[in-house]
Order: structure tokens, then sequence, then C-alpha cells
């Protein structure tokens, strides 16, 4: 049975550059969670800091009560077996054959003789698919099957909680798709806490219970599936969408620029929009100063509007003298 892992108020910095601040959330045991994000933010820090491997300044950590950003060494040294990781490239040893890679943790971690060891390495690479390639090494296989044999070995020693740090890179979908499967699968067997960092919409809208999103130093959503599917956030609603129009650009460090320009040319769209929607009205039945108001602002906004976007243009029968509203369009 996988275990609780409680956050609470973490955060994390590389000198003056923070990575997140106050993330709090909750790991349910046994249950699947996928964690999602623009490149940059921090969620492979998130969960280098969730074994112990980082330090944050701030925040806890609590398994199975114990919270690993105090305990001392001896305790953290045992917590840290309860956890198995897929790292994003597999990190098995280039001259080391499949068998030993994935017996590696335990000849380290144990007592058990070679007849165990090669019993619980056999059963593991038969549950990843891999029974019949033990002797090949890892430069012999394809990335999926080191997926797969990295996979193994993170669970010869029956962890609670396994950590997958983005296990689809650099696989093609439908290889990603038999992964998925495999981990939904390993789920329901092992019935331990999994942990995905990944940027697959894919295995975001079918794998997890729950799914949480770190953006701009902060955790803009934890919870179930089907809540942040239908989340009207807008970062959320552009990731999921993989659309440009949103709060993520290009660069990180360009997003909230980026952000307060479409958020301000949305707003010029919307007044030119009631202006134009009025117009009529004003000329019937307006003053001659709300008139000349209505038409002078009109022209305005449809000037900054040809200074953001010099490729369309304006009606030319539209003038400041003589417009009762206004028209943009492309040439």
């Amino acid at each position: 049975m996988g275990v609780e892992v409680v956050v609470e108020g973490l955060s994390k910095s590389f000198g003056p550059q923070t990575i997140w601040r106050d993330v709090t959330l909750t790991l349910p045991p046994g249950e699947i969670s996928v964690l999602l994000g623009p490149s940059g933010t921090g969620k492979s820090v998130f969960l280098k800091s969730l074994v112990g491997l980082l330090k944050p300044e701030q925040g806890r950590v609590v398994i199975n009560g114990v919270d690993i950003c105090t305990c001392s060494e001896h305790k953290l040294y045992e917590i840290r077996k309860l956890f198995g990781v897929l790292f994003q490239d597999g990190a098995l040893f280039g001259s080391m054959n499949l068998f030993d890679n994935i017996a590696f943790p335990l000849r380290e971690h144990t007592r058990k003789s070679e007849s165990e060891i090669r019993r619980v390495v056999l059963e593991k690479m038969e549950m990843v698919g891999l029974i019949g390639a033990e002797e090949k090494l890892p430069g012999e296989i394809s990335g999926g099957m080191r997926k797969r044999a990295g996979l193994a070995r993170a669970l010869v020693l029956d962890p609670e909680i396994i950590l997958f740090d983005e296990p689809d890179s650099g696989l093609d979908p439908v290889r990603t798709a038999y992964l998925n499967q495999l981990i939904v699968d390993l789920n329901a067997q092992i019935d331990a806490t999994f942990l995905i960092v990944t940027h697959d919409i894919g295995t975001a809208r079918t794998v997890p219970d729950n799914i949480g999103m770190l953006f701009r130093r902060n955790l803009v959503m934890f919870g179930p599936r089907e809540v942040l599917l239908t989340s009207t956030e807008p970062v959320v609603e552009q990731f999921l969408n993989g659309r440009r129009q949103g709060p993520i650009g290009m660069s990180e460090e360009k997003d909230a620029g980026q952000a307060a320009a479409e958020l301000a040319e949305r707003d010029l769209l919307r007044e030119l929009e009631h202006l134009h929607g009025t117009r009529n009205e004003t000329f019937l039945h307006g003053s001659p100063d709300a008139l000349t108001e209505h038409t002078a602002r009109t022209f305005e906004l449809e000037q900054e509007y040809l200074r953001r976007h010099p490729e369309r243009e304006v009606d030319p029968r539209r003038t400041r003298e003589g417009a009762r509203g206004g028209a943009v369009h492309g040439r």
C-alpha cells in the first residue's frame, strides 16, 4: 500500500533565483498524480526535494510522520528506502547489462543471496515486459526498453512511493501510450503512490487520479483530474490545449510582459467593439460633444491597434473628421 506524502508551504531557491514558493499539496496514498508545467518551472527540482536530494528554504515534506526537511541523515536514509525513481533518461550504467543494472539496488541495500536477487530481478523484468533481454547492454536497446529497464530497477526494492521524471521524453506517441498503460497497470498491481512529471497532455488526460500545475514559481492548481481538465484558469486552459494565446510565453522571463500586452489588447478590442456597436445610437441621439468624443475615441483606439499590427489597415472611409465609428480589417 502506498503512503501519503504531505507537502506544506515548500519554497526552494538557488541563490537569488526563486524556483517555486509556498507549494502545498497532498499526494493521496496509492493514487497516481501528475505534475504539469512549462519547461523551467522546477518540476524536477520538486521531485528531488521530495526525496531529500535538495533542501528547501522553507516548508515541510511529511512521510510516515517524518518531516524529511528537518530529520536526521539516518532517518532520511530510512525514508528514502520507501522511494523508487524512474529518471528522465533511465540513468542506466552503460557498462552493465540490464540484469545487473536492475539488480544494483538489491546488491547495495539488501543482504539477499544471488538466487533471491535473481528471482526478484526476473519478476520485475517480467512485470515491465523485458524477459529475455537480461544480457543486453543499454546501448543495444531502444529508448522505450531503457525506460522500462529503469522502471524495473525502480521497482526492485518494492517501494511505496514511485517518482517518474518525464517518463515519456524521447518516446514516440505509440510507445508513450504503451508506457502509460504499463504505469496504470503497475499502480493497480502494487498500489504504490505515483507522482509523474510530464509535458505530455495525453498522459495528463488519461493516466492520473490527480493533476497539479506549476507556473511562475507557484502551484496553480492541484486536485482531481476532472477538476483541472475542466478548469477555466487561463494558464491551465492554454497548456492543456497547446495554444500560443495565454500567459505562457516562449521565454519564462517575458511571460509577465506578454500576458500584460495580451490583456491590454483584449481590453482595447472590447472597447472598440462597444464603440462600433453604439455609433449609430450616438449619431442619432447623442449631443454634438458626445458624437465628437465617440469619434475621437474610436479613431484613437484604431490607431493604437494599427501601431501594434501594421499588417492591418483601417477602412479608408473612416476618418477622424467624418467617422461615425471605425473598422479595422486585413489587407
